[in-house]
């Protein structure tokens, strides 16, 4: 039996450089970079004071009762969810019983609500035992989905898949297993994540994976690739796709951006931290995505890299790219969102997902930035510092994760 073919039709974003997704885009096709100061919570003890902060949120999608119960991460969510459904031509707010049971909300993150938790902690550690009653239910990682169908009365499964840097491209994956099956007609789908705070930032500074050198440069300090790259740039953000079939979508007649046409994942088993040397299970989960998208390695037009300016990610990743293309893998661009937004952890995969999904679209690739003084051992055609136009009809989006995980999606444009 043929599976329902399942496309991407409506687009949200509340990124460090930009408050929706054209905003994003824009700001990716210059390639502006939304790594800033620290300005959430103090930074004077702190090695590493920048990060990619989402500007100016709004908690008023919020009920006024609820605003000082949730963490940061749930009105990032809503408000991204709520774009996406515009964009996608739903009536969330005038659907009948069974239209709200039909719709899933599958959302990937890594750190869910530990801001608040961490608040509420330090409350109860510093002898003031008044902490929120709700300082477990808002900072588990399971709330920040039923957040989401709470606010907007969807029934469908409410689900979060946390594997760390890979949670969003699991969660969009994992939905469209779901559309296909049937289980439910639309999925809420994409990633969430506010993970900026003290104790996170201290403990990515001490595992040594965070930059500290580029405080009095934010915008430079996300610098994948690069030969003096030390580290990813925290960050935070939300990346909400609508995913549906393609029956349904062209019936409804939706605009289509692409089709989620496969996903790969695999594991190390090697370590909790370090990537596996020669980066065969990245090549792997690769090779799986575009195999289960019926195309060859010499049909893939673009690759979306994780590239996180991390030295052992980059090097390993570039090592799986040419696992997997051979003696193509020096002309196929590939970029690396995290160049200008940072590394917004379990959401990671969402926004590169979403930035491939505008390359489909508009007929641009947007670069990767900061791309001075290319690694030796980095020798991709990573689309250094300036957008390019270029006809993408396949593409593969790339993620990695702790704990030995590989994940990657594939794109096809709907002709």
């Amino acid at each position: 039996m043929v599976k329902p073919r399942v496309v991407i039709t409506g687009l949200g974003v509340l990124s460090p450089n930009g408050s929706n997704r054209i905003e994003f885009w824009e700001a990716l096709q210059k390639g502006e970079s939304g790594i800033g100061e620290i300005t959430l919570f103090p930074t004077e003890k702190l090695a590493c004071k920048i990060a990619g902060e989402v500007k100016n949120l709004s908690y008023d999608c919020m009920p006024y009762k609820e605003r000082k119960r949730v963490p940061r991460i749930v009105p990032m969510a809503v408000l991204a969810a709520e774009e996406a459904l515009q964009d996608a031509r739903i009536p969330y707010a005038n659907l009948t019983e069974l239209q709200r049971q039909e719709i899933g909300v599958i959302i990937g993150t890594g750190a869910g609500g530990l801001d608040f938790g961490e608040q509420e902690y330090e409350k109860f550690f510093s002898a003031n035992a008044h902490i929120s009653p709700f300082a477990i239910v808002s900072s588990f990682v399971g709330m920040v989905s039923s957040e989401v169908s709470i606010h907007f009365g969807f029934r469908g499964p409410s689900h979060v898949i946390s594997t760390g840097c890979t949670s969003s491209t699991d969660a969009i994956g994992y939905a469209t297993s779901m559309v296909q099956s049937g289980m439910i007609k639309y999925a809420v789908t994409g990633g969430a994540e506010a993970c900026i705070t003290p104790a996170i930032l201290t403990a990515f500074v001490q595992m040594g994976t965070t930059t500290t050198k580029w405080n009095h440069d934010p915008q430079r300090a996300s610098r994948p690739f690069n030969v003096d790259r030390d580290g990813f740039v925290l960050s935070e953000g939300s990346w909400i796709l609508i995913l549906e079939t393609l029956e349904n979508a062209v019936a409804r007649d939706a605009k289509i951006y692409a089709e989620v046409a496969g996903y790969g994942s695999t594991c190390d088993a090697y370590h909790k931290v370090q990537i596996m040397p020669g980066g065969a299970e990245s090549a792997r989960a690769i090779k799986i995505a575009v195999e289960s998208a019926g195309l060859t390695p010499q049909e893939v037009e673009y690759i979306n890299l994780h590239g996180t300016a991390t030295r052992i990610n980059d090097e390993l990743e570039t090592l799986a790219v040419k696992n997997v293309f051979d003696g193509r893998s020096h002309r196929i661009p590939a970029s690396s969102t995290k160049s200008m937004i940072g590394h917004p952890q379990g959401a990671c995969g969402a926004a590169g997902i979403i930035a491939t999904c505008m390359a489909i679209e508009s007929g641009v690739i947007h670069p990767t930035i900061n791309l001075d003084n290319p690694d030796p051992a980095c020798d991709l055609d990573y689309v250094p510092n300036t957008s390019r136009k270029s006809t993408v009809r396949t593409a593969v989006c790339n993620t990695i994760a702790f704990g030995s995980k590989n994940s990657a999606i594939v794109l096809k444009k709907v002709l």
